[in-house]
């Protein structure tokens, strides 16, 4: 059976002109060879050849990845991901093939806005995700931080000290990452206001520990505190491979594949 390996090179060379018809090779294949995916359409009572377009492929509902094993072709997965569940007794889980084709992609995706991943140190402010098993964010940033040349790199989980002591005694020539989770940037704003030479990237919500915000109104709270001219995001999803990333404004792009 051809496998999905086959497609990675088209893939990332996709453009504006090759994009749909790379897209429906894709399509095409994981509904021949997707149980769920291909039930799903049969449901619909959709003729895979009669597909012809973007707009006709038919998406499959994110709540799937919560009541059933998503995978296209036989193999064992080397990882599952599973999300927050937060607002759910029933957590989204992502059966991966290839821990290190993910973790390559998170490289590609970061670079593809920011520049090589092992030029930035990493300070990572994520309590909620390091606290449970399966999350994707944290494989990715293990793996960024594991790249880097620059020490200190690492996880700070809740000690917001050592964070600040760290940040203070960087090496001027790192280009610094404050990576967190919405609502430890947050905190860490409203306790520890001080100007921040570094690039902050937040992620995740409010992860029900605070009131949700508009992103909006998160950014100029972030931005006053720490006396930046702009804050970054970064938007992934446990079903999905890819990331999106803001880089000074509220409009997430995502890399051209």
């Amino acid at each position: 059976m051809e496998t999905f390996n086959s497609f990675t090179s088209q893939i990332y060379t996709v453009n504006a002109s090759s994009f749909t018809d790379i897209a429906l090779t894709v399509f095409r294949f994981q509904a021949q060879h997707n149980p769920v995916y291909r039930t799903f359409i049969s449901h619909l009572g959709i003729d895979i050849s009669s597909v012809l377009t973007l707009e006709q492929i038919p998406f499959l509902p994110i709540s799937f990845f919560k009541f059933h094993t998503i995978q296209t072709g036989p193999w064992d997965p080397e990882i599952v991901f599973t999300s927050s569940g937060i607002t759910s007794d029933y957590p989204s889980r992502h059966y991966v093939p290839d821990l290190d084709f993910y973790l390559r992609n998170t490289e590609r995706c970061f670079e593809f806005f920011f520049g090589p991943v092992k030029e930035f140190q990493f300070m990572a402010l994520l309590p909620s995700y390091l606290e449970r098993k399966g999350s994707s964010l944290i494989s990715m940033m293990d793996h960024f931080i594991k790249m880097s040349r620059w020490a200190p790199s690492g996880f700070y989980l809740n000690d917001v000290d050592r964070l600040l002591s760290d940040l203070q005694s960087q090496d001027n020539e790192a280009e610094v990452i404050l990576w967190g989770v919405s609502f430890a940037l947050l905190d860490l704003a409203e306790s520890h206001p001080c100007k921040m030479d570094a690039l902050i990237v937040e992620t995740g919500g409010m992860k029900g520990r605070r009131v949700e915000l508009t992103r909006a109104d998160l950014h100029d709270k972030l931005t006053k505190a720490f006396a930046v001219t702009s804050i970054c995001s970064e938007y992934g999803m446990t079903e999905l491979l890819s990331q999106a990333y803001t880089t000074g404004n509220t409009r997430f792009k995502c890399p051209p594949w």
